[in-house]
């Protein structure tokens, strides 16, 4: 019932606010709200093969959008991350040595994190912050949150105008791979966990 309200609302949003309403609903996307890309972008590529939008200015769009929320993300962690890492992470398990171990990541492996993680459900809402944490190039950031964000966009863009009124099997067949991801990031973090544990105790 929420997902197709959802959905409801995203349609909403791009028929009534056009490109606009797309770069916005993209913007939240790439922040932590609750805005599927595989529902956007389809529905767009949907009004695309109306005639509605263009092609190329709603690749371009999206991805101006996906950028913006993201940067938005990445100054909460460069201003506020770590701080609060260190008054409220102990009670995620999270210590000062965690922080230093993801700035130490973003410094050597930065650029393939954030452009591999534009294709990851649930990370690339995410994914931001820590680069902001370990106040990761910016210009860097930027160009590959671009470029990832924007090749992601657009194959969804793609597949929403190629299966036309049916865009939005999209979403329904993209839930079976986002519980894969999601399980994966689970055991990678609880791996994580336990090698940290295993480490203090010796």
């Amino acid at each position: 019932m929420i997902v197709e309200k959802i959905v409801e609302y995203i349609t909403i949003g791009i028929s009534a606010g056009g490109y606009f309403g797309l770069f916005m609903l993209m913007a939240l996307e790439s922040m932590i709200a609750p805005v599927p890309s595989e529902v956007v972008m389809p529905f767009a590529g949907y009004l695309v093969l109306q005639g509605r939008f263009n092609f190329w200015i709603a690749v371009l769009v999206s991805g101006l959008g996906s950028v913006f929320g993201s940067l938005a993300s990445y100054y909460i962690g460069d201003y506020l991350g770590r701080p609060f890492v260190m008054k409220f992470g102990k009670y995620l398990l999270l210590e000062e040595e965690h922080l230093e171990w993801t700035e130490k990541w973003f410094k050597k492996q930065g650029e393939k994190t954030i452009f591999i993680s534009r294709f990851v459900p649930v990370v690339r809402h995410l994914i931001s912050i820590p680069a902001g944490i370990a106040k990761m190039s910016l210009q860097k950031f930027t160009i590959y949150t671009f470029v990832g964000a924007t090749i992601w966009n657009l194959i969804l863009l793609y597949a929403g105008f190629k299966l036309g009124e049916h865009w939005d099997k999209i979403h329904e067949f993209s839930k079976e791979l986002d519980i894969m991801f999601v399980i994966a990031v689970v055991l990678f973090f609880a791996y994580f966990v336990w090698k940290h544990h295993k480490k203090h105790k010796k």
